[in-house]
């Protein structure tokens, strides 16, 4: 993973920009002008230029565009018998002429529309050789940018004397992406952008699924190890010709960002430090460590790791985990003291409470995560279990064993106790691990990483378990869906919803902890204050908190209730109520009740009976976890029954809807997905199925000479 955002640091000085824009993204697949996409660049420039930005525009598509219309126009003179006829391809340089007019038409009345005005300079090879035209050339574009005027640059095709234009590859430049670095030096840019159809430069074809951005070009590394695609479908050169000319600027001082010109507003998020595209700069070899291996290495990796891992004995992925655990006691001493600066850190920041609790490992939490490590040690061996035996027929049997999933790429967000819990179910479940914790622990998170990692046998190979530290990795992540089996994130509905929109990967996790209370009329009220206060107070950041408290109308005329609000606000809970509970208790009306407040507040709502109470938590619940307090059995078990959510509980505190306390050992995240693994994910939440079958010399054969017996044997057999 790359080690510091180079984008943002180069962009601040900024303020002369050359942007090229080609053949391909000019115009359509048709050959017709891409008015969309023109009209969006147009947009952008008009935006630079109101910021100070002194923006300069090579363009192509002049050919194309021009192509276009003489083929239309040949169409129209053309009697049936010409058509008949072999169609001899179009000059060239008439395409350029009749194009580089319509083409300059076009822009200057999308600029006028924006109160901008362009002008047009056409250029040949030749020219550049003139020491007086290149003088001229500066004093003309320093003139028109004084007034904020758009000098728009194209090859003047038509009159050049190359005899192929568009094929060429000789002399100064030799198309418009060479003629937009050549200017970029001349003209003493700051910064060129070269538009492409795709988002930058990929390790292989765009097409090829095993290709990746690349979103720092290092010569060292990557010159002579690109395979390009096709050339460009209507321009020159294509992928080819831009890293070309990329690198020639960059290495000249100028540097490059090469980026698609299909997506909405990218000119504008390379000059905010946004890091998309891919970045040439001559000084890119000294922002990467020695040894940064890619995301898909990092996720092949621990691929290769893991089946390793997987032919160890039960007893060696056990001694794993014990050292792990000691390890980490070992340690405590430099894991809270990289903790304490991440917090210091976080409170300097200014950011809420709530995340400043979860970032933090309070006293003994590091041996309480070390006792939870050999908890897990010391379980049931959960790797190969057989859960099915049968006989399919005489002399073949069919086993079902428990089997890792593979790899797992795990976000999550603040809690650094949480990697640890991860890494050691990843490593008793025998699966390859990638994790991104949140930048609030980046110090908790490296250290934690790198002690357990150090436990961890060099004949299994510390890269089992991958630590991503940059948060724009995670969408080459997200593609490599070939070799990463299942994405758990754990953060804020935001974060869950993005992820699931951007990957083909199975996604499990909970967006929401939105956990209701629901005290029934026949409820024991001092288990109801009792229950109440520690699903609320217990730890208030935790997903199993309650945020809502259901009160059944006949409770509102009793004490009780109001000795319970009481005794919460006593606690320091600022209590909201819904439409019914703001008007009758006389509290603030809460802004939704869909909400998840993860501090010391919370929700009263009354509610008719126990199917309201379910009605309100499948209306604005998230599947998490619920709690009935009643004495009344009957209604307890309508309430089990019938709300959906992946824990529910009779009398008993949300909180403990965890994989610790359900007895797993730890856990990865708590899932409200309807897929294999709901509530607590555990060591099983990380398993798959496979099948093993043992035969004797049997074949189908049509199914002629075969019985089925299809018999259930003993998995103990």
């Amino acid at each position: 993973m790359e080690a510091v955002d180079s984008t943002r640091a180069f962009v601040r000085d900024v303020k002369r920009v050359v942007v090229k824009v080609g053949t391909a993204v000019v115009t359509r697949a048709d050959g017709r002008l891409a008015l969309g996409r023109l009209g969006s660049l147009c947009e952008q420039i008009h935006e630079l230029n109101t910021q100070g930005y002194e923006i300069i525009l090579v363009t192509s598509g002049a050919v194309g565009v021009g192509r276009q219309r003489l083929r239309y126009r040949r169409l129209l003179n053309s009697s049936f018998a010409d058509l008949q006829k072999p169609q001899v391809e179009l000059d060239g340089k008439a395409c350029a002429a009749v194009g580089q007019n319509g083409l300059m038409a076009l822009y200057d009345t999308l600029f006028s529309q924006l109160d901008v005005t362009s002008a047009q300079l056409l250029v040949t090879d030749n020219d550049f050789r003139d020491p007086d035209f290149r003088r001229q050339l500066n004093e003309t574009v320093k003139s028109l940018l004084s007034l904020k005027v758009v000098p728009i640059f194209n090859e003047n095709d038509a009159i050049s004397t190359r005899k192929a234009p568009y094929e060429d590859s000789s002399g100064i430049f030799w198309d418009n992406d060479s003629l937009a670095a050549l200017l970029a030096l001349e003209l003493k840019a700051d910064l060129l952008v070269l538009l492409s159809d795709v988002d930058g430069l990929y390790s292989g074809p765009p097409s090829d699924p095993h290709s990746e951005l690349i979103h720092t070009y290092i010569k060292e590394r990557h010159e002579g190890a690109i395979t390009f695609g096709d050339k460009s479908r209507v321009g020159r050169g294509g992928m080819t010709a831009k890293v070309k000319a990329a690198v020639y600027a960059a290495y000249a001082g100028i540097p490059v960002v090469i980026t698609s010109g299909f997506a909405t507003g990218n000119i504008l998020k390379v000059l905010d430090g946004k890091r998309i595209g891919t970045l040439f700069h001559r000084d890119a070899n000294k922002w990467v460590p020695q040894g940064e291996v890619s995301a898909r290495d990092m996720a092949v990796a621990a691929r290769e790791s893991s089946r390793r891992l997987q032919a160890m004995s039960s007893q060696e992925r056990s001694k794993i985990l014990l050292d792990v655990a000691d390890a980490l006691e070992a340690s405590e001493k430099l894991i809270i003291a990289e903790n304490d600066a991440d917090i210091a850190e976080a409170q300097q920041a200014g950011y809420e409470k709530s995340l400043i609790s979860r970032l933090a490992l309070k006293p003994g939490k590091v041996s309480s995560l070390a006792n939870s490590i050999r908890v897990l040690a010391n379980m049931e061996e959960p790797v190969g279990r057989v859960l099915k035996r049968t006989e399919l027929s005489e002399g073949l049997i069919l086993e079902k064993l428990s089997s890792p999933l593979g790899v797992l790429l795990i976000i999550f967000e603040s809690r650094p106790d949480a990697l640890v819990q991860i890494a050691s179910l990843a490593i008793r479940s025998g699966n390859g691990l990638l994790l991104k914790g949140g930048k609030e622990a980046r110090r908790s998170n490296a250290i934690l990483h790198k002690i357990i990692t150090s436990a961890i046998p060099k004949n299994v190979g510390e890269r089992l378990i991958g630590l991503v530290t940059s948060r724009e990795e995670i969408p080459e992540l997200l593609k490599l869906d070939d070799v990463i089996d299942l994405v758990i994130p754990r953060g804020s509905n935001k974060l869950v919803s993005q992820i699931k929109a951007s990957t083909k990967i199975p996604v499990l996790g909970h967006a929401d902890g939105i956990c209701h209370v629901f005290i029934d009329k026949s409820a024991n009220m001092d288990m109801a204050k009792q229950i109440v206060l520690d699903a609320k107070t217990d730890y208030p950041a935790a997903c199993n908190a309650m945020e809502t408290l259901l009160v059944h109308k006949d409770v509102v005329q009793t004490a009780g209730l109001n000795e319970l609000i009481v005794e919460l606000q006593t606690k320091g809970v600022t209590i909201f109520g819904g439409p019914r509970a703001s008007s009758l208790l006389n509290i603030p009306e809460a802004r939704s009740l869909h909400h998840e407040y993860s501090s010391l507040a919370c929700t009263v709502e009354i509610v008719d009976d126990v199917k309201a109470a379910v009605d309100h938590i499948h209306q604005h619940g998230s599947a998490h976890t619920d709690c009935i307090i009643t004495e009344d059995h009957e209604v307890a078990e309508i309430f089990l029954r019938l709300v959906d959510s992946a824990a529910v509980f009779h009398n008993a505190s949300t909180r403990f809807c965890d994989g610790f306390r359900f007895g797993l050992g730890a856990e990865v995240g708590i899932s409200t997905s309807r897929i294999h693994a709901r509530g607590p994910v555990g060591v099983e939440g990380l398993l798959t199925t496979r099948w093993l079958a043992r035969g004797s010399g049997q074949v189908v054969n049509g199914d002629k000479g075969i019985v089925y017996t299809h018999k259930d044997l003993n998995v103990q057999t």
